[in-house]
């Protein structure tokens, strides 16, 4: 079944349910795959497509709930942590930090690279094989572990 056609069914029990929060999220997120398959020019996104786009609407979540929080705001910052939550039951499983570590060195290794500027090359490697499944920001910090930058 294709994650779209997944996100429908959902949302179909959803509102049968009426689960307020979790329909408003779940059009939220059809909308946003719908939206990135017209950027692309397609009919709909792969999964691999949807599970990037989720992995973003997650990082917007997270960072709006800082943001909330900073500005005293719980009721808000509690909407989005209920979201961000119903955003992660869609995502894989994130990699734990033993495992993308055994990633960037097997590509090092593959790469036969070193230094500071190899970084953009073992992170070309590397990128489609954690997609939507790791934190860029750690991700880069342990190829620069790797690389010995």
């Amino acid at each position: 079944m294709a994650f779209v056609d997944q996100i429908s069914k959902q949302l179909m029990e959803a509102m049968k349910a009426r689960d307020e929060l979790k329909v408003s999220t779940l059009r939220m997120i059809k909308a946003a795959l719908g939206a990135q398959a017209i950027q692309k020019g397609k009919d709909s996104l792969d999964d691999a497509e949807s599970v990037e786009v989720l992995g973003k609407m997650l990082k917007q979540r997270e960072e709006s709930i800082a943001a909330f929080e900073k500005g005293n705001r719980p009721d808000l910052a509690d909407k989005e942590r209920k979201e961000a939550e119903i955003l992660k039951t869609y995502l894989p499983e994130p990699l734990s930090e033993a495992e993308l570590k055994t990633i960037v060195d097997s590509a090092v290794k593959e790469l036969g690279l070193s230094g500071p500027q190899a970084l953009g090359a073992v992170m070309k490697v590397v990128m489609p094989k954690v997609a939507g499944r790791a934190d860029g920001k750690m991700l880069n910090q342990l190829v620069r572990q790797a690389l010995g930058a």
